[in-house]
């Protein structure tokens, strides 16, 4: 599933080094650094162009004194002058005097798919867990390739990608199963349809040579950057393909970057993450069973989700939640712990006989045409990415023994999660091979955050990243798992992660944190 945005709808759905910068003249040879050349070709342009900042179009939703503008990148870097796309990047300066600036802050909340566009946001609207860093940096976000704002990509028309209910992703039968490959292959075609000329270039890689234009375009020598879930990886590939660009970077949630991970066997990762956080979500439910009246254990809990979900399926509530869209409304308890008491409270109203409540927290909104086009937009780059990434499994058969054996224990997630990746099988477009994460010269400390029951990323994935980038700092939030650690409330992490943007300290060593507070019915 999309990692960071929770309420997905579940649908049938190289370079070691940092290159200098050479002149806009210069002409990349053929070559394994081809790429690698290329977007020091764009870089060194766009810090001829610099970004003309302006207001931001009203329909962005981003009011004074946040500006926008746009930074033209190559399609492919292979070819640095051919076809242009312009990424949406917009920016609010820093709080404090011109001596605290200490430049730019640059943003990606994750998916792939998400918009960071609202990172400014955190200084308009005085979050203060970011007030004091922002004092020092300009805060700045953007669309990725294919993203909203930036030359979107799309698979399927919008109204069509949220229409209910959708098949039950737990399949009864061979059919069942018959009918999901169907749907996948479909929703594959329409990528190739309706997006072809991107996806062959919509790549992590790629993303990270725009993430070096954008650095360059803002007059930055060197980049500032939060990544959180998937721009944690966007993070690692950056940290990877242009170390000596890199200033400070914290990644946050962290996926696990290696060769083997990225992506097939990360979806996999996941889904035993998710059954594992689902039953911390259900013990919570249970102890607060005097709030929510759906039983004191966690098999009491699961009895009662276990009903919801038969009823569903075998009358869709409202005539359009299936189990399909409850899996899709009930996922953000595992990833967000600030979902617990909204989907809690839903479900309890329902089991009190209020079923309307459920139905109106689950069902699509046909009449949100422009939260549509965003669904279906992050849905489609989503896909193209990871399917774009790496090579996947072809054989039906190993989909089909894997999310089988994983389905008997840890069934919540697991086939929702494969349905959701397999047109990646049939993917239209060339597929890649992913970047191997390392240290090479010029590497800064990096500071990683991650809790130990993360759901979307598990654990392990930050303990890998932390052996790969040598003199990486970990700090682990124990017995926790929202997904998303630094917006939360915890002075053991958000006191560091300010010492370390802000002053450039770290730890002398690795530290753990005791978790952020439980939420309160």
């Amino acid at each position: 599933m999309a990692l960071g945005s929770a309420g997905v709808l579940v649908t049938a759905t190289l370079i070691g080094g940092a290159v200098s910068a050479q002149t806009a003249g210069a002409t990349p040879r053929p070559g394994p650094d081809r790429e690698a050349r290329g977007a020091a070709v764009a870089a060194a342009r766009a810090a001829e162009t610099g970004i003309h900042w302006q207001d931001c179009p009203a329909d962005w939703g981003l009011a004074k004194p946040i500006q926008c503008g746009r930074v033209s990148v190559p399609l492919d870097y292979a070819h640095p002058y051919g076809k242009q796309i312009e990424l949406a990047v917009d920016r609010i300066g820093n709080t404090g005097t011109k001596k605290e600036r200490q430049g730019a802050l640059v943003y990606n909340p994750g998916g792939p798919g998400a918009s960071g566009l609202r990172f400014p946001s955190r200084v308009t609207g005085k979050n203060p867990l970011w007030a004091d860093v922002a004092k020092a940096y300009d805060f700045v976000g953007f669309d990725p390739r294919g993203v909203g704002h930036s030359a979107p990509v799309s698979c399927v028309d919008p109204q069509e990608f949220v229409k209910a209910p959708k098949p039950d992703p737990i399949p009864d039968s061979t059919a069942d199963k018959t009918a999901q490959r169907k749907l996948a292959r479909e929703y594959a075609e329409g990528c190739g349809e309706r997006s072809g000329a991107m996806l062959p270039h919509m790549t992590t890689p790629n993303t990270a040579r725009d993430l070096d234009v954008i650095r360059a375009a803002l007059g930055e020598r060197k980049l500032n950057y939060l990544g959180v879930s998937y721009g944690t990886y966007l993070g690692a590939v950056y940290g990877t393909l242009f170390p000596g660009h890199l200033r400070r970077m914290v990644v946050d949630s962290v996926v696990d970057p290696s060769r083997e991970n990225i992506w097939y066997q990360a979806n996999l990762d996941q889904d035993v993450a998710f059954e594992g956080r689902w039953k911390d979500w259900e013990d919570w439910v249970a102890a607060n069973d005097a709030a929510f009246h759906l039983g004191t254990t966690r098999a009491a809990v699961e009895t009662e989700w276990l009903k919801l979900r038969a009823t569903a399926k075998a009358r869709p509530l409202g005539g359009v939640v299936g189990p399909a869209e409850l899996i899709s409304f009930f996922q953000s308890a595992p990833y967000y712990d600030s979902a617990w008491v909204p989907v809690a409270t839903a479900f309890s109203k329902y089991v009190a006989g209020d079923t309307q409540a459920m139905v109106d927290a689950a069902a699509p909104d046909l009449s949100d045409t422009a939260g549509n086009i965003a669904s279906e937009n992050s849905n489609a780059v989503y896909t193209a990415v990871e399917c774009a990434d790496a090579k996947w499994p072809t054989s039906w058969r190993k989909w089909d023994r894997d999310n089988t054996r994983l389905n008997r224990d840890h069934p919540f997630m697991t086939w929702a999660n494969a349905w959701m990746n397999l047109p990646c099988a049939t993917w239209p477009a060339q597929q890649h091979t992913p970047v191997e994460v390392g240290t090479h010269k010029g590497l800064p400390p990096v500071l990683i955050v991650q809790s130990t029951r993360d759901a979307a990323t598990p654990y392990a994935g930050a303990v890998e990243l932390h052996k790969r980038f040598r003199g990486s700092r970990l700090i682990t939030e124990r017995d926790a798992g929202s997904h998303g650690v630094t917006g939360l409330v915890n002075p053991c992490i958000n006191e560091r992660v300010d010492a370390y943007l802000i002053d450039g300290t770290l730890d002398r060593d690795d530290v753990t944190c005791a978790p952020h507070a439980t939420p309160k019915p």
